[in-house]
C-alpha cells in the first residue's frame, strides 16, 4: 500500500462524514508530517498491509493515478498486472484476487 495525499484534508476540502468518524487531518506540509498522518490513518483503519509513503512532490499519484483510492497489483517485471476502477465501491475483490494469483502463484 502506497499512502499518497490526504484526500479530504480540514484545510481544504471537508467531508461531513471524516468530521462524524473524528477523521480530521490537515493537509501535510512536508513528508515528516505525512508520514504522521498516514501513521494515523494506518492506524485508526486497522490496515494490516506494509504502508510506503509517497513523497511530499506526489509523484507516485501522479505516475499512477491514485485519485480517488485504488488498488494496483504491480508485477516482478515492475508493471502494473491489475488496476482497479476508482474506489472503494470500484474495487474488484474477484479482479484482485485472479492478479495476485497470476504474478505470484501458490507453490
Amino acid at each position: 500500500m502506497i499512502y499518497i495525499q490526504e484526500a479530504h484534508p480540514s484545510d481544504a476540502w471537508q467531508m461531513a462524514i471524516n468530521v462524524k468518524q473524528n477523521v480530521v487531518l490537515a493537509n501535510p506540509k512536508t513528508f515528516e508530517e505525512r508520514t504522521g498522518v498516514a501513521q494515523t490513518c494506518v492506524r485508526k483503519l486497522g490496515i494490516e498491509l506494509p504502508a510506503l509513503i509517497d513523497g511530499i512532490q506526489n509523484s507516485t499519484e501522479a505516475a499512477y493515478t491514485g485519485w480517488p483510492d485504488r488498488l494496483y497489483v504491480i508485477d516482478r517485471d515492475g508493471k502494473v498486472a491489475f488496476k482497479s476502477a476508482p474506489g472503494p465501491f470500484g474495487f474488484s475483490v474477484k479482479g484482485l484476487e485472479e492478479a495476485l494469483r497470476r504474478v505470484a502463484p501458490a507453490s
